[in-house]
């Protein structure tokens, strides 16, 4: 079976982290929505309809099949996708999940309700649902390791799971709030405090005597220390050491310097206003908690302090001894005060200096993400 994840006319809506990515390629839970797909219909191939720019990193498939990027699949849902037969659509509660090619009849999903991201703090707000959702998806039926007898766990043994070749020593993991998933040679080093729900990717890190709190996700190739509650960290990003990060979502190749600070509450406790790339403005919501969002390559320095909903766009660098404007466009240089930007060519060699320490190649289409976003800097 053949898929196409659509961004549905919402690539603005989860900027800065698509601005480099499609919709369908955001990680909530434990998986990317495309390897969630991948996950939930076997030898499925997912391509992406997406911004043209994207589309060589992120490339489409031949088929008829279009599904929203916003919806996390649950089983029903994907069974759902998997039944539509061609000339028929799948809504729910009159929101478009899937088509089979040009449609003219209309379906009414009556499953389980899925999980749909309507803006980019869903990411991390929704996140304790995915990341149960995929908890089960990935272990059903199957057996943990063992967790060793220098750990201490409170709650459920049911409710962690370790995959093969993690490393857990010395550290106190906490299913009572829910549950724990370890992948595969991730590790988490000792004196460190979890508390779930957690999802620790894949070759990822936690460092010593780290203080996470749920509902967090720590991506692929991640390296993260410090106090940490409820944020996404998505791929090959680091905050090594100590500083506080919540309700928060970083991109990839993001790298934090030690003692960076994100505000997640004003001091008043009243709601946030947070840039929208789709307005270009700052706008207010109805949200009290809210950190940071950054957006791939970008970084900060040592005892970087971050405004509560601060938003940071693509390959920007943050030196400053007091707090950064609350928005700071792709390609910005902020020193101190000084605002410039970051050349093209010195963007790339930073970005390729990184990827080259985690042997992961700069390609044709990372450039081309590179130039487009660059050229499009206002």
């Amino acid at each position: 079976m053949k898929i196409n994840l659509d961004d549905n006319g919402l690539h603005l809506r989860f900027a800065p982290l698509t601005l480099s990515r499609p919709v369908g390629n955001l990680r909530m839970g434990i998986y990317t929505n495309d390897e969630r797909w991948e996950r939930l219909l076997p030898d499925c191939e997912v391509g992406f309809i997406t911004e043209s720019y994207l589309q060589e990193k992120f490339p489409a498939v031949d088929t008829p099949i279009r599904v929203n990027a916003q919806v996390i699949p649950n089983e029903e849902v994907a069974a759902a996708v998997y039944a539509l037969e061609e000339g028929c659509s799948l809504y729910w509660n009159g929101l478009f999940i899937a088509e089979n090619g040009v449609s003219s009849t209309k379906i009414e999903f009556k499953g389980l309700a899925p999980i749909v991201i309507e803006h980019r703090w869903d990411l991390y707000q929704k996140n304790e649902a995915a990341i149960a959702l995929d908890f089960y998806l990935i272990t059903d039926e199957r057996k943990s390791q063992k967790l060793s007898k220098t750990n201490t766990l409170i709650g459920l043994s049911d409710l962690l799971f370790i995959e093969k070749g993690a490393t857990i020593e010395g550290c106190t993991l906490n299913t009572n709030y829910g549950p724990i998933y370890i992948g595969e040679n991730a590790e988490i080093m000792e004196g460190s405090m979890i508390r779930g729900s957690f999802a620790l990717c894949e070759k990822a890190v936690v460092k010593m005597g780290a203080k996470i709190y749920g509902a967090t996700t720590i991506g692929p190739h991640c390296r993260v220390g410090g106090e940490v509650s409820n944020v996404i960290f998505q791929a090959f990003s680091n905050k090594g050491h100590d500083g506080f990060l919540g309700n928060s979502i970083l991109g990839e190749w993001c790298n934090l310097g030690a003692d960076t600070n994100s505000s997640n509450l004003k001091n008043n406790y009243s709601n946030v206003s947070s840039f929208s790339y789709e307005s270009k403005s700052i706008e207010a919501n109805e949200l009290q908690f809210m950190g940071l969002c950054m957006g791939d390559h970008s970084k900060s320095a040592i005892n970087t302090m971050f405004n509560t909903a601060s938003v940071v766009g693509f390959a920007v660098n943050v030196f400053s001894d007091s707090f950064p404007p609350k928005h700071l466009a792709s390609f910005t240089w902020l020193n101190g005060a000084e605002q410039s930007v970051f050349q093209l060519d010195k963007a790339i060699q930073a970005a390729k200096a990184m990827m080259d320490r985690r042997h992961v190649a700069f390609t044709a289409a990372d450039l081309k993400i590179f130039e487009t976003l660059h050229q499009s800097r206002p």
